[in-house]
């Protein structure tokens, strides 16, 4: 963890039982090493420097997720759920066809769910929803059995054309990055508003207020906050807020502390309360 994310004191207290619910750790390569499809050059981010930083947010419950780095060797995220106990869930990625035994015994840990993670710079490319079909449904009839959920990261083109497929979906779903959907083109932009009319449409999918920086290109993030507050507006009781630490080829531009309090622009003190408690404490069944 940079020197610069405990530098300044959040502009608000985190409520009692907060909730990271995005984040990732990244430990010694040698010990955990990286799959063969990076895309960025992982950093050391271990558990006690999320730890540490949890703190410093107020944060008390924790939402681990499996980083794209590591592929489908789930051990460093593991490692670190062992290590922190019921506080935590997990979100790993796993084949589509894994062993009954072998879920059983992720679900015992504390993992809750299978990421769908799409490269978030991927070009738009028509059709490519099709190329993911057998894998969602496949994920979604099995998470459907036992209490899971799909965990969504797709580009803003991918997840409007992932739609009507959510809309089949019988599992709960979370989307990722409010969508990422590009802040420059606002709320009214055709996907987002798409996004919207699905998310008010039934009560399977959540949205992460995660990777501000992913979609925005304005100073201080401000074209996020009218697209941050259609969402509030839409569904105040699935929404979960995530920190994305350690923000990976962003690292340099923003601070987990500066992303938290953005929070605080967006949502008032009732709200955020739901975002940072209640709505993950349902979702993950703290």
């Amino acid at each position: 963890m940079s020197a610069h994310d405990l530098e300044k004191a959040p502009a608000f207290q985190a409520p009692p039982l907060a909730c990271d619910s995005h984040f990732h750790v990244f430990g010694p390569a040698e010990r955990y090493p990286y799959g063969t499809d990076i895309r960025y050059k992982p950093p050391l981010a271990p558990l006690e420097d999320f730890l540490a930083l949890a703190r410093h947010l107020g944060c008390e419950r924790f939402v681990f997720v499996q980083p794209s780095a590591y592929g489908r060797d789930n051990a460093c995220m593991l490692d670190a759920m062992r290590a922190v106990g019921a506080k935590c869930r997990g979100i790993v990625d796993i084949d589509e066809n894994a062993p009954d035994a072998e879920i059983g015994r992720l679900n015992g840990i504390g993992v809750r769910g299978v990421r769908v993670n799409v490269n978030p710079i991927k070009p738009p490319e028509p059709g490519y929803s099709k190329t993911m079909l057998a894998r969602i449904e496949r994920l979604d009839a099995r998470c459907a059995e036992i209490g899971w959920m799909l965990d969504f990261l797709t580009p803003g083109w991918l997840t409007q054309e992932l739609l009507p497929v959510m809309r089949k979906l019988r599992s709960r779903h979370t989307v990722a990055h409010m969508g990422m959907f590009l802040a420059k083109d606002g709320p009214a932009q055709p996907g987002f508003r798409q996004f919207l009319d699905y998310l008010r449409s039934g009560d399977l999918c959540w949205v992460k207020f995660t990777g501000t920086y992913r979609m925005s290109v304005a100073p201080g993030f401000a074209d996020v906050a009218p697209m941050a507050r259609a969402l509030i507006e839409a569904v105040p009781d699935r929404i979960i807020w995530g920190s994305d630490y350690p923000h990976l080829s962003f690292a340099d531009k923003v601070t987990s502390t500066g992303l938290f309090n953005l929070l605080g622009q967006w949502a008032d003190e009732p709200m955020r309360k739901k975002i940072l408690v209640e709505n993950p404490q349902r979702l993950f069944g703290f």
